[in-house]
């Protein structure tokens, strides 16, 4: 009876080895064709940002992307890849040897460890670094094609993109660039002429009035299909005067926004928290359009702003209302004085931006936002509260590119631990000794209970 018996225990055996080892091949196979993970880290490091998961879900066509470095660096760069390969059927990712592998190295142009190559077709594109926003900035300009300008009008005092002061732009410029556009001035003086290939229009906020050609030449360019992001600041009497802008005033008049000669004052108080007074309105709550759908968490503050009014246009365009201030605001029509007159400031929410679209068949229509302040984009102000995005969103709806309107990926947050002396010492005593003599002794209490 014995034999059988063992024979019996070594088949038992046997067949729970077979049953473990079955599941590990199974556990292993799946867990290698449904790579999962949950980011659990507070500002969601690991994520992917809303933009890359947008462009990823709306693939029409395959993307291919190469990843060129030695062997031994795989594994860093999966970290992120896998990530994109997980979002979509689309996404496949490809690690090329670039020591095993010169001569097609040297045909994809690759000549440095660490390429990322992205492919869509025939055309390729090149990732600056492995990072999130320059891998999803290769698969834009892979997948739209062509250059995308962004023009800033020139010529009439208005916002200059190499102006590194508080009131420039070379941190919008910077900004723009690094979301795959370009960027170019356009002088509305000698020859007023918008170039056809701007995508984007961005009047910014002039300082001086435009003459009747330059005024034209934006309705041609606007009722032409072209897309304009129209910024006209309060025509302030005060510091550096700002001009009344009446020929540009009746061209918004007739695609149905009608600017203001006011000054909105927030009397929230939330201004205070910015070091602003009731000349920075902070709009927390915005109309329900793509441009602002994003943003339901953010708040955007638009310092020295005149308010707006969607007037009648008749057939030719569409206006409608983009944000307002809250009820806790005001509006002044005294421009040539510094001292506010809070008390004779007419009370109520006041319209800060809006949006038009031109009506027609064909898919080449005009688009139009128009902002009563320019400031709010300035090397000063671009960095507050949710400014950025929401000017890159406008920039994305103008551009006919929704998929990318989104918050943008953030920098890692810092979340370094600081220790005094007294707490250093703490933990080494803690850790490295306490915890040691802890096991010690539980470990010869039981050697001595068993003794």
């Amino acid at each position: 009876m014995t034999q059988p018996k063992r024979i019996t225990n070594f088949a038992q055996a046997a067949v729970y080895t077979l049953v473990v080892i079955a599941i590990l091949v199974a556990v292993n196979y799946l867990a290698n064709r449904y790579n999962k993970s949950i980011d659990t880290t507070a500002n969601k490091r690991y994520t992917l940002s809303d933009q890359t998961q947008k462009l990823a879900q709306g693939l029409s066509q395959d993307i291919t992307i190469s990843y060129w470095d030695r062997a031994d660096s795989f594994p860093a760069a999966r970290d992120l890849l896998d990530r994109y390969q997980n979002l979509s059927s689309k996404i496949k990712v490809v690690y090329q040897d670039i020591d095993k592998n010169r001569t097609g190295a040297i045909a994809a142009g690759v000549n440095a460890r660490g390429a990322v190559l992205v492919q869509v077709g025939n055309k390729k594109e090149q990732a600056k670094t492995l990072n999130e926003e320059e891998l999803t900035g290769a698969m834009v300009r892979a997948l739209k094609g062509g250059d995308r300008q962004v023009c800033f009008t020139g010529g009439y005092g208005d916002g200059d993109l190499s102006d590194n002061e508080g009131n420039g732009y070379a941190d919008v410029k910077a900004l723009i660039e690094k979301n795959n556009y370009k960027t170019q001035t356009v002088p509305l003086i000698p020859t007023p002429v918008i170039p056809k290939e701007c995508t984007v229009l961005v009047v910014g906020g002039p300082k001086r009035t435009y003459l009747q050609p330059a005024v034209d030449a934006i309705n041609t360019y606007v009722e032409g299909g072209g897309h304009a992001m129209i910024l006209v600041d309060p025509p302030l009497k005060i510091g550096g005067q700002i001009d009344e802008n009446p020929a540009l005033d009746t061209l918004l008049t007739s695609w149905g926004v009608q600017t203001n000669k006011d000054l909105v004052l927030d009397l929230s108080g939330i201004g205070q928290l910015f070091g602003m007074g009731p000349e920075m309105p902070v709009v927390t709550k915005f109309e329900d359009h793509p441009i602002t759908r994003p943003l339901k968490n953010l708040a955007a503050a638009f310092p020295l702003t005149r308010s707006l009014t969607i007037a009648p246009a008749g057939d030719k365009v569409e206006a409608k209302a983009l944000f307002s201030t809250s009820e806790a605001a005001a509006a002044t029509t005294n421009l040539a004085s510094s001292d506010i007159d809070i008390d004779n400031a007419q009370r109520g929410a006041r319209l800060l931006a809006a949006v038009g679209e031109f009506k027609g068949e064909g898919s080449n229509k005009g688009r139009v936002i128009v902002v009563g302040t320019s400031r709010w984009i300035a090397n000063q102000f671009l960095g507050v509260t949710g400014n950025r995005d929401l000017f890159l969103n406008m920039v994305n709806w103008l551009s006919a590119d929704e998929d990318l309107i989104s918050i943008r990926p953030k920098d890692p947050e810092d979340r370094r631990l600081n220790m005094n002396a007294r707490q250093v010492a703490l933990m080494f005593w803690g850790s490295v000794v306490g915890i040691p003599v802890l096991m010690l002794l539980a470990g010869l209490s039981v050697w001595w209970k068993r003794r």
